[in-house]
This record gives structure tokens, sequence and C-alpha cells, in this order.
């Protein structure tokens, strides 16, 4: 299998200039610039930039993939609206994760190898613009990519059976989350087991009144300059919004009462999960199997008829195929001897069938590849 690597970033918080895009060529001759992305791929050879540095100086979002099993998404984030404390808590468990300060941004790092992962080269372009709206997700306080990355150390059984999930499920899961899911190779029924319940996420989960009477606290100076930042069009303003309601909320108002599972009833349950999905797929290709069976059987009935009418002019088919001397011909000529014995099993003349087989087989002896095909009739 040939080398494969691909590079994809976007810049979400501001284009970039002409001058950034000049600095960008530097690093391609042939890589697709616009004013919000850089996108490459490579058959052979590296990347001559570093993705980490690109990251603190251009873009938001960074995707790799290679085909021999590697995947790589990178989120960068403003700093004042990330709590650490709520992310550092979901990745205690998983070395998938790095998180650094990047001036007044965090940058995410998430990274796995060896997996396997199918080649579409179609469909490359694709896997950032599903993942994209994750960013927004994190800013607005949904933290479940890191639910799913504390899936992986769970698979890993690098989680103690004990340990409770670190929010009370993560359904219904969006589209982002499931290309997430598969994108890092997730296994889809312990996805599944987790996604069985809801979680609160953010100031969303609290209700509207609740929301409202926090916004209606703040002072007229704090209204009026986020209403100016807003006006000047700063970015990440609702993100931003959000998480100073969520901090001013009590408690009781994002916590949701549902009982937190461990990570044994969530691998018990992904188990049944399983279980119930093999089976139907079972049950599935089995029905598949029978209908195709009928659908053969129907088609050979209706080849035996014509052979019926036909009467001897079949067997002067079959010494008509055997000597083109060729595999299409003796594909055909065994395929007509098959029939015939289906013909003379309905007339009960077996016992004939066998006898002028016997025959043929001793005039084209010499033709071992014809006699192989022969197999299966006996």
């Amino acid at each position: 299998m040939s080398e494969y690597q691909y590079y994809e970033f976007q810049a979400v918080d501001r284009s970039l200039s002409n001058t950034d895009r000049q600095g960008l060529r530097e690093l391609s001759s042939r890589a697709r610039i616009t004013a919000t992305s850089f996108t490459n791929f490579y058959e052979w050879g590296d990347f001559k930039g570093d993705p980490d540095e690109l990251m603190e100086r251009w873009f938001d979002l960074h995707l790799y993939w290679a085909n021999w099993g590697s995947r790589r998404l990178m989120i960068k984030l403003p700093a004042r609206l990330v709590d650490r404390d709520r992310v550092d808590a979901f990745l205690g468990a998983t070395d998938d994760v790095m998180l650094r300060v990047a001036g007044e941004n965090i940058i995410i790092s998430i990274a796995r190898d060896e997996l396997e992962f199918e080649y579409l080269d179609d469909d490359d372009s694709g896997w950032l613009s599903a993942l994209a709206p994750l960013r927004a997700d994190l800013l607005a306080g949904d933290l479940r990519p890191f639910y799913l990355l504390w899936l992986t150390a769970v698979e890993a059984d690098a989680i103690e059976p004990d340990e409770p999930e670190p929010m009370p499920g993560i359904g219904p899961l969006t589209e982002a989350l499931e290309a997430f899911a598969e994108f890092f190779g997730i296994d889809r029924d312990l996805v599944q087991a987790a996604a069985e319940r809801s979680a609160t996420t953010g100031p969303d989960g609290a209700a509207p009144g609740i929301t409202r009477r926090v916004v209606a606290a703040m002072s007229d100076i704090e209204k009026t300059s986020l209403l100016m930042r807003v006006f000047n069009g700063e970015p990440n303003m609702s993100a931003e919004l959000r998480a100073t309601i969520r901090a001013r909320l009590e408690p009781e108002t994002t916590i949701s009462p549902a009982p937190l599972r461990t990570a044994a009833d969530l691998q018990a349950r992904a188990e049944e999960i399983r279980l119930a999905r093999k089976r139907a797929e079972a049950e599935l290709a089995e029905a598949q199997r029978r209908l195709q069976a009928e659908a053969a059987e129907k088609a050979r009935d209706i080849r035996v008829q014509v052979l019926r009418q036909r009467g001897e002019n079949v067997w002067e088919e079959v010494e008509i195929e055997i000597g083109r001397r060729n595999p299409a011909g003796y594909d055909k000529a065994a395929a007509l001897l098959s029939d015939l014995l289906a013909l003379a099993e309905k007339q009960g003349s077996t016992e004939d069938f066998r006898l002028r087989l016997q025959s043929l087989r001793e005039r084209h002896a010499g033709k071992g590849r014809f006699l192989e095909r022969l197999g299966a009739l006996g």
C-alpha cells in the first residue's frame, strides 16, 4: 500500500490576509489555499510546516490523517472561555489529548495511532467540515467530545471498573459527535451505550426563566460592554456570554440528578448492544441468503424448462463449448451440465445422466482445467 497523508487547516475567527497566504505558499507550492483554509495531501514526502506553529499563528482547526492509521484533530479556543478544571476531569486516564497554552488561547490536540481507516480520497475534505461544529459546541460548554475520549480509556481497560462516568450520558448525539467517534475509531457499541442517556450541556440545560434572571441581574455597565463588543464584531461573543451565565448559575440548575453509571456498567451494556447487533446482522444475512437461494432456484427452474424443450441440442452445445478450449467455454459447459443434472433429477433420469457424464469425462480426459470444473457434479 502506498503512503498517503492528508493535512487541512481552517481559520474561523479571522480570515487570512494576502501576506498570511504568501507565507503559507512558501510551505507548499501545490496546496489549496483560501482566505480561510489550507489543504494538501502527500503520497510521498512530508509537509514542510509545523502544524503546531500554524495553529498558533493562523488557524483554529486542523485535521490530519495518514493511511497507516494516524489521526489528529486540533482545536484552538480562547483560554478565557475554557474551564480547565471541567476539562481536566475528563482527561485523567487518556494519553490521547494534550492541552497547550498559546498566548491567549488554548490548543487542544487529539491524536490516535494504529487505527484502521478506509482510504476514500473523494471524502478527505469532508472530515474537517463534519468535525468543525465541535469547536462552537465546546465554546458553548458542551464537553461531550471529552467524554468520548474518556470512552477510549474505558475501551482500553485504563479505567477502573467502578469509576463513574464523567457526566450522566451524552445523548442525543449530534452529527459532529458521530463523526468524531467514527474518525477516532471509538467503539460504536460503547458510544451507543453512553448515548442512551442524555446530558445537560451548558446554560441551555437550565430553565429559560433562570437564564433570563441571570442576564437581568447583570449591571448596566456589563451589558453595555457586551453589546459594544458585539457591535465591534469581536468573535465568540455568544460563547463568552454563555460562559458568563454558566459560571453564575447555581449548581443545582446545571447538574443532572440522574445517577452516574460506572465504566463496568457501560461495558456490560455495550456488550449487550454488540450481541444484539450481531444477531440482527446474522438474521439479515440469513434472510438475504434465503432470498438469493430462492431467486437462484427460480432462475434454474426457468433454465431447466428451456433445456427440456431443446433436448439433445444441449449436449451438442456442451461439446461445442468444451471444444473452445478456453476458461469461458469450460465455464459455460459446466453450467449447462449442472442444469442438465437438475433436469435429470426432475425427470427421474439421473442414472442416464451419470452414464453420459462419465462418457464425456473419458472423451475429454486430457482437459484437466475442464475436469476441475466438474467436481461438484460428482
